[in-house]
């Protein structure tokens, strides 16, 4: 069984409170009135991803004087990047020490960007609680907490255990609650913020040609030379960078089995009345009655200091109260309204919110709309060349955890573009990646990583026979 090919963008697309307050340089900006003809590397898609390719590019002198030209289907970040949750929180005991470790060095990386800029994205430093609502889930993050105290005790030490119920009230939790982890070294922000100012700032300084509303339909190849058709007419070059996350199989039909598109859920709540501002960022498994292999997810905006202050309850997940199809959907012009209204009822329950909340049986909905992940079919992010397809690279399929993987993933993949410009053997190139941790070795394409992700389930398969994705948007 394979899945389908994903859909290209649809035209338009619900709403998203992150563009609420859109970056009125980039809504509909082509840096050049016509579509350039040919450039030396084109990126497509404007997320973080593709802004972070774009920078790392423009920070290189090994690009110096080549052109650059970003495509983007519909507006600058308007695709998962956009919609997202907010989130930028390593998982430490998921995926394995190599896959913590560049979690956290990402992260790291994200926050001294926006510290160094200081870009105005409502950066808040946070720790990381995750909730366990059933006594099988709770086990399980225990004996993978022992095996990491194991293989990688200092990266164990940002990650604590917590089953005791006053301590759960201390973070808001739901004292019903089984039991949490609390990972040290999370963030939350505002994303678009964050990627509009990365692309107005090489914009601006003439690094980039940023084409917004030019979707890609069709990449032809010939002679090692891709050339890229759209609505505006086509653009040839010799280096191509697919930031394209869940999109990927429009234009590599090859990859339609390896990420699958799936449409999630998020909410932008007003807070109860006199409620404070919760001290973490939250993920919910497994509770209420929700399958423990999807998620809930949330940040607070802050109630202060910053333009809209509401103090929004940034909620996102209810996949499994939904009654519309997810999986293999790349449509994000729909929601579904019984995902939104468990969204909307939901923390009434798992937390402790404070406030009024006295006959309140749901909270208000300053927004809700849906974005599309790029779920993995071996859990891991794709980042390299496309094999067979010289001049293609690739980094995607990050299974809803984009934001502490897409900035380093594009530049582990902008690494290995201009280490082959330059004469440098491509094995050699991932070798020195993976060797000084700035890539895990798990998410390099090869031709036997594909091969042996095809003996794994379809995602649609391990998604309904429950096998653990972890989708934190």
């Amino acid at each position: 069984m394979r899945h389908g090919r994903s859909t290209l963008p649809t035209p338009t697309s619900t709403h998203s409170f992150w563009h609420s307050e859109p970056n009125e340089f980039l809504l509909g900006h082509r840096t050049t009135e016509e579509l350039p003809a040919e450039a030396d590397i084109v990126i497509v898609g404007s997320g973080i991803t593709g802004s972070s390719a774009a920078k790392y590019l423009a920070e290189d002198e090994r690009a110096e004087g080549k052109s650059i030209v970003l495509l983007e289907a519909r507006e600058a970040c308007w695709g998962a990047t956009g919609r997202n949750g907010g989130h930028c929180q390593p998982l430490l005991f998921d995926r394995g020490a190599e896959v913590a470790a560049f979690e956290l060095k990402n992260v790291d990386t994200v926050k001294a960007y926006i510290d160094t800029h200081n870009v105005p994205c409502e950066w808040r430093t946070v720790s990381g609680c995750r909730t366990f609502w059933t006594e099988e889930v709770i086990a399980e993050a225990e004996r993978e907490i022992q095996h990491l105290q194991k293989t990688a005790p200092e990266i164990a030490d940002k990650v604590s255990i917590i089953r005791d119920k006053d301590e759960l009230k201390r973070h808001r939790v739901n004292p019903d609650c089984l039991g949490a982890t609390l990972t040290r070294g999370a963030g939350s922000l505002w994303p678009y913020k964050l990627v509009t100012f990365i692309l107005e700032k090489l914009v601006r300084d003439g690094r980039i040609n940023l084409q917004t509303t030019t979707p890609v339909t069709e990449i032809t190849s010939s002679d090692a030379t891709h050339t890229l058709h759209t609505p505006r007419g086509a653009i040839t070059a010799k280096t191509v960078i697919l930031a394209t996350n869940g999109y990927t199989s429009a234009l590599v039909p090859t990859f339609a089995d390896l990420i699958v598109p799936v449409r999630g859920e998020m909410s932008a709540l007003l807070p109860p009345t006199n409620s404070a501002l919760l001290p973490d960022s939250y993920g919910m498994v497994a509770a209420l009655g929700q399958p423990a292999n999807n998620d809930d997810y949330l940040i607070q905006r802050p109630f202060a200091a910053v333009p809209n202050p509401a103090g929004h309850l940034m909620f996102g997940g209810g996949r499994g109260a939904g009654t519309l199809p997810t999986i293999g959907v790349s449509d994000d012009s729909i929601v579904d309204v019984d995902s939104a209204a468990y969204l909307r009822r939901a923390l009434l329950r798992v937390l402790e919110l404070g406030g009024e909340t006295a006959g309140v049986r749901e909270l208000a909905a300053t927004a809700e709309w849906t974005g599309i992940m790029g779920y993995s079919r071996d859990d891991h992010p794709w980042v390299g060349q496309v094999p067979e397809r010289e001049g293609l690279w690739l980094a995607g399929g990050y299974t809803g955890h984009g934001m502490p993987n897409g900035t380093l993933c594009g530049k582990a993949v902008v690494e290995m573009v201009l280490g082959g410009l330059a004469g440098e053997h491509g094995a050699a190139v991932q070798q020195r990646l993976v060797q000084s941790g700035d890539l895990p070795r798990s998410y390099v394409v090869s031709k036997e990583r594909i091969e042996r992700a095809r003996g794994w389930p379809t995602v649609e398969v391990q998604d309904k026979g429950g096998v653990r994705v972890n989708g934190v948007v």
